[in-house]
């Protein structure tokens, strides 16, 4: 650095010792963004009134007078001279002459009169050179705290502020203020000959106003050693609680951390509400090898917009809304927020009991809902008033939300995720959304969350291509790009990727206490060639087809879940015949894999074949029995859960109801029937909204479902109701009877009584509980009355009487019953060695258990 003349910068008075005594150098002509342009050199190429610079000149002479003879005495223990009052400039003086002026006439502290050791008796100017001031005027600068805000330096402390639009910056301190030299471009510096560092603020005048305020630059990173190693290695349980926004005190005062993971970035700034979308005076510092930028803006708190403006390795930029954001502005808006939480939460008692049985082994009874839809308009908090209610007087055990993480199309139903980290703000906050997990836990119900790993969209404020390279995706276009959705696919295999998803899913499950986590597409994670034409996919090192490093992360998610949050449950959305699924992941199965490790699979190949059964006149379902009986081929492969979701009722596939044939009465009759074979079936249920009622029109989201079915002044609300009273006894028995969940998953809990009897469309089987104790299931799928049908049963039950009956009064049915207990007569049947005579309704399901 070229050292200021004797007469240059804002610190006049300056001992004549620590000053060097060279004439000053003439000043030359260059761009104000060079830094080797003394500050001196600018300062006099500006035109200034003679007065001025006398005043100037008389003010200077004065202070080096009283300086020097302070310094001689060693004895002056006093600010120097009566001088005018910091911040009191004479009137009409210009911004940037009322800040010279503060301190030319600022008392300086006793460390400033203290002669310099030997060593540093040579000042150097502090203004930036000119390859720093490029770096940080096009955003390209690594480590901006190492040359921006105060440092040691020979001849005293060297304070750099870079403040664009500034048209004057001073450093306070104690009782002093001075101004720093106004080097251009936003630039400012100054040498106080101090011996350390001292605490200050920066007084910064624009045009029209003055704000003091802390430096940024003078802060030492907030992220520590281990959070670093533990971003790098891949291994960070809490990614959240270090990358993102973070208000936080540090180093005793309040502000907002703010880091990102952009390995590629040449450098990253921060632009928001807080400095008007401009980030230019906010350059983030990488921290090391990990990736990992970082900066802690003082004073700023909740509420705040922002983004990271990106300077990719090509030297463009690109404006991104924060991947690891906790909040959101509404859609189509993009913007991250600066949040914190304040939820008090009073669901102790739920979380304490969740853990007690494992999901397989309890009830389990799930409503699915798409939460922007089921009650259109409601907010989070709004819904917590009414959807907790409706689904503990249905019975349900859990309800399914399809993904609440933000999504800038909501005609993609959440499936399309950009913010994995934040609840849609289209219903409220993520404390509004905590608030309605608490109310659903009140009520005695468990939440699971659709969750969304496989893919991402290609919007380019979001993750494609954060930092200017496939970061989140594969490096590989073929491997990047999904065949079916438009979308990226995540790279698995980087340990910071696997990182971003495993920390995600743990957020849920510990800042939502989410129960459980449906997992979205799993098929298309497992297969290199999923929806891919030969030519278009690599196979793995072994030659196969299977994604290895997909495995590894859903391995890695599920052993990692299920040992920091007790009592939560996976389930994979998983529709091929991969092997262990829901086998623990240090378990290998005959394909040499280690289990997947999730909790429960949906049953896609039940569903399929159930409702392709059902969709037959039943005239011709005699020629399509076994798709009725496969499943139970199989029942024990996996731990199941029986889906009718949202897919089966949109895009032309029509509501459940429609699916069956005939006319209204029979096609009510085969959903109830239907109904009443699904909860009996080993396995879970899963049911979504507005199925539970009959809804004859597909499910949309614009409007959800059709409510006003079940208007009291509505003709046909009798029969609506009818299905959803069913439901709720479906629920009412289903919970109250051990054998219907408690073996789910071991053969030991079920046998068939009839599964061949395809001429009569009748299914019977038992189920057990752990004590053996039955209930016998019927299903009898043909639209005509069967009197005294025979059954086989077991020849220790003295009498059996109907628990459910689907076709009952109530439920709109013909209420063709069985009021009397049934008592077993010896004639064995079935391969059983007793029976019983059954009126069986037509297209009904009956339930009988011990009288």
């Amino acid at each position: 650095m070229t050292p200021r003349p004797e007469s240059s910068g804002p610190f006049p008075e300056q001992p004549a010792d620590r000053r060097r005594t060279d004439p000053p150098t003439p000043a030359r002509k260059k761009p104000a963004a060079a830094a080797e342009k003394p500050a001196a050199k600018k300062s006099a190429a500006r035109k200034t009134p003679a007065k001025k610079t006398a005043a100037a000149a008389n003010s200077a002479t004065a202070a080096k007078a009283t300086v020097q003879k302070a310094a001689a005495k060693k004895a002056a223990r006093k600010p120097i001279g009566k001088t005018q009052a910091a911040g009191k400039p004479p009137a009409g003086a210009s911004a940037g002459g009322r800040a010279r002026q503060a301190a030319r006439t600022a008392p300086v502290p006793e460390e400033a009169v203290r002669p310099a050791p030997p060593e540093a008796e040579i000042a150097v100017s502090p203004a930036l050179d000119a390859g720093d001031r490029e770096r940080l005027l096009h955003g390209t600068h690594h480590a901006p705290h190492s040359v921006l805000g105060a440092h040691p330096a020979p001849g005293g402390v060297a304070f750099r502020a870079f403040r664009p639009y500034a048209r004057a910056v001073s450093v306070v301190s104690g009782g002093m203020t001075v101004a720093l030299h106004d080097d251009g471009d936003g630039f400012f510096s100054g040498l106080l000959p101090l011996r350390e560092v001292p605490a200050y603020r920066l007084r910064v005048a624009y045009e029209g106003t003055e704000l003091e305020t802390e430096d940024a630059y003078r802060f030492l990173p907030t992220l520590g050693e281990l959070d670093l190693h533990l971003v790098g290695e891949g291994r960070h349980e809490q990614l959240w609680t270090v990358l993102g926004a973070h208000p936080m005190t540090h180093q005793g005062v309040s502000g907002t951390r703010f880091s990102v993971w952009a390995p590629n970035a040449l450098g990253v700034r921060v632009a928001g509400s807080f400095n008007f979308w401009d980030g230019t005076g906010f350059p983030m510092r990488s921290l090391g090898s990990s990736g990992v930028w970082e900066l802690f803006v003082p004073g700023m708190g909740e509420g705040e917009l922002y983004k990271f403006e990106i300077t990719r390795p090509d030297g463009s930029k690109t404006l991104r809304a924060d991947p690891m954001a906790r909040r959101t502005e509404v859609p189509p808006a993009t913007s991250s927020i600066v949040t914190s939480s304040r939820y008090e939460w009073g669901d102790g008692e739920w979380l304490e009991r969740r853990a007690e049985v494992p999901a397989h082994r309890a009830p389990f009874s799930v409503y699915e809902v798409h939460l922007p839809s089921w009650r259109p308009g409601l907010t989070y908090r709004q819904l917590a008033e009414q959807l907790p209610a409706y689904v503990k007087d249905l019975g349900f055990t859990h309800v399914e939300l399809m993904p609440v993480a933000e999504h800038p199309f909501g005609g993609s139903w959440g499936y399309q995720v950009t913010g994995f980290y934040a609840p849609t703000a289209r219903l409220g906050t993520p404390d509004d959304f905590r608030y309605l997990v608490d109310a659903l836990h009140r009520a005695g119900i468990g939440v699971i969350m659709d969750w969304v790993p496989a893919h991402f969209p290609r919007d380019e404020w979001a993750l494609a291509e954060f930092d200017g390279r496939p970061l989140y995706e594969h490096s590989d276009p073929l491997r990047a790009a999904h065949p079916d959705w438009g979308t990226l696919e995540f790279d698995f295999g980087r340990r910071e990727v696997r990182n971003f998803l495993v920390a995600n899913a743990l957020y849920w499950c510990e800042e939502f206490h989410i129960d459980g986590l449906r997992v979205d597409a799993v098929a298309s994670m497992l297969y290199l060639d999923y929806s891919r034409e030969p030519g278009q996919w690599t196979p793995n090192e072994h030659g196969g087809r299977e994604n290895l490093d997909a495995v590894a992360f859903l391995q890695e998610m599920n052993a990692t879940v299920y040992r920091r949050v007790p009592g939560v449950v996976t389930i994979a959305e998983e529709s091929t015949a991969w092997d262990g699924v829901t086998r623990a992941t240090h378990h290998r199965g005959p394909s040499g894999f280690g289990g997947l490790g999730f909790g429960l699979k949906w049953n896609m190949g039940w569903m399929h074949d159930s409702l392709e059964y059902m969709s037959h006149e039943p005239v011709h379902r005699r020629y399509h029995h076994g798709e009725m009986t496969f499943s139970m081929v199989y029942a024990y492969s996996e731990n199941y859960v029986l889906p009718i979701s949202h897919d089966e009722v949109v895009h032309g596939k029509r509501s459940l109801v429609s699916k069956m044939p005939g006319d209204w009465w029979r096609q009510r009759a085969d959903l109830r029937a239907y109904l009443g074979f699904m909860w009996a079936h080993p396995g879970k249920q899963l049911l979504f909204m507005g199925q539970e009622f009959a809804q004859g029109a597909e499910w949309s989201e614009a409007h959800g479902p059709d409510w006003w079915l079940l208007d009291p002044h509505y003709g046909a609300e009798a029969d609506h109701r009818g299905v959803r009273d069913l439901v709720r006894d479906l629920n009412t028995v289903y919970r109250a009877t051990p054998a219907l969940w408690q073996y789910d998953t071991e053969p030991a809990g079920f046998r068939w009584v009839t599964g061949d009897a395809a001429d009569d469309n009748v299914l019977a089987f038992l189920r057990y509980d752990a004590d053996g104790s039955p209930l016998l299931a019927v299903s009898h799928f043909a639209p005509v009355v069967r009197h005294d049908y025979r059954i086989g049963v077991p020849d220790d039950v003295p009498a059996w009487h109907e628990a459910l009956n689907t076709d009952a009064a109530r439920y709109g049915g013909g209420d063709v019953t069985n009021p009397d207990p049934v008592k077993p007569e010896p004639q064995g049947w079935h391969g059983l060695p007793a029976s019983v005579r059954l009126t069986l309704p037509p297209q009904a399901t009956v339930w009988l258990r011990p009288a």
